[in-house]
C-alpha cells in the first residue's frame, strides 16, 4: 500500500464507506464529495483525475439499497453502477491506474451456495446485473481486482432474521481493516465471513433476535448466496483478521 501516494476513494458517504473512512485516515487517501467527483459525468472524472494525479482507485460508491428502486428506476441504475463505473475505468485505462471495484455476492445464481470465483454467474435481481454491468468493464481492463463482498453493518440492523438462508455476511469494519492487505492483488477475490444462516450470524451480537423464514418465492432474493473464501483466507494468514 504504501507505494500508492494517492489513493481515490469513492463513495465515502456511503455505509461502507463511511466506516472505510473513519479506519483509513492516512493522508494518501482522498474522499471527495459526489459535488467534486460525479462519476455518471465523464467530464468530471477526467478533471478530478488530471487534478489530483491519482495513484490507485478503490470503487465503492454504488446505488443499493433499496432494491426495489433497481426494478422501479432502471436508468438510475444504469447509470451509477454501470455507466458510473465504466467511466472511471476508461480513465484508469489512459492513464494506467489501477482499479479496485467492489462487487456483490449476488451475481452468483444463489441456489446451491459455495460458489468460487470461477463459478457460473447469474444475477439474482437488477441491482445484481447492474453491479455484474460494472464489472464487465473492469474485468476488460487487466490492472484491475473485482472484490465480490457479502457485507452490512454493524451492530445488525434489523429485529429479525432468515434461519433458512445461508450467505458470508461479514461487518463493514471488517472489511475495512484488511481491505488495503488486498490493494496488491489483481483478479477477482470472494469477501466474507464463515458460511451460516443470516440468524446464526445476527445471533452473535444480538442474542434475543427473533429467528424467520425466508420465503424462496420471492424475487429479490433466493436460498444460498454463500461463497467459498478458501483464496481469502490463505491472503490473511494475520491472526488479527477473524473472518
Amino acid at each position: 500500500m504504501l507505494k500508492y501516494k494517492k489513493i481515490l476513494f469513492t463513495g465515502s458517504s456511503g455505509r461502507f464507506g463511511s466506516v472505510f473512512k473513519k479506519i483509513n485516515k492516512e493522508s494518501n487517501y482522498l474522499y471527495p464529495s459526489k459535488k467534486q467527483l460525479n462519476i455518471t459525468n465523464k467530464k468530471s472524472v477526467e478533471n478530478y483525475f488530471n487534478k489530483k494525479k491519482i495513484n490507485l482507485v478503490v470503487h465503492a460508491a454504488a446505488l443499493s439499497r433499496p432494491m426495489d428502486l433497481h426494478e422501479n428506476n432502471i436508468s438510475k441504475s444504469i447509470s451509477t453502477n454501470i455507466i458510473g463505473t465504466s467511466n472511471l475505468v476508461n480513465e484508469c485505462y489512459k492513464k494506467k491506474i489501477k482499479i479496485i471495484y467492489i462487487s456483490t455476492n449476488y451475481v452468483y445464481p444463489g441456489v446451491k451456495g459455495n460458489y468460487k470465483e470461477t463459478s457460473n454467474l447469474n444475477p439474482i435481481n437488477n441491482y445484481a446485473w447492474s453491479k455484474l454491468g460494472g464489472e464487465c468493464a473492469v474485468m476488460m481492463y487487466k490492472n484491475s481486482l473485482i472484490l465480490r463482498v457479502c457485507m452490512t453493518e454493524r451492530p445488525f440492523i434489523h429485529k429479525s432474521a432468515f434461519s433458512n438462508l445461508k450467505t458470508n455476511f461479514i461487518y463493514h469494519d471488517q472489511v475495512a481493516k484488511f481491505l488495503p492487505k488486498l490493494f496488491k492483488y489483481k483478479g477477482i477475490l470472494n469477501v466474507g465471513g464463515k458460511i451460516r444462516t443470516v440468524y446464526k450470524f445476527a445471533r452473535r451480537s444480538n442474542p434475543k433476535i427473533k429467528a424467520k423464514k425466508f420465503i424462496k418465492k420471492s424475487k429479490l432474493l433466493k436460498i444460498n448466496t454463500s461463497m467459498n473464501i478458501n483464496k481469502l483466507r490463505r491472503i490473511l494468514t494475520n491472526k488479527r483478521f477473524v473472518l
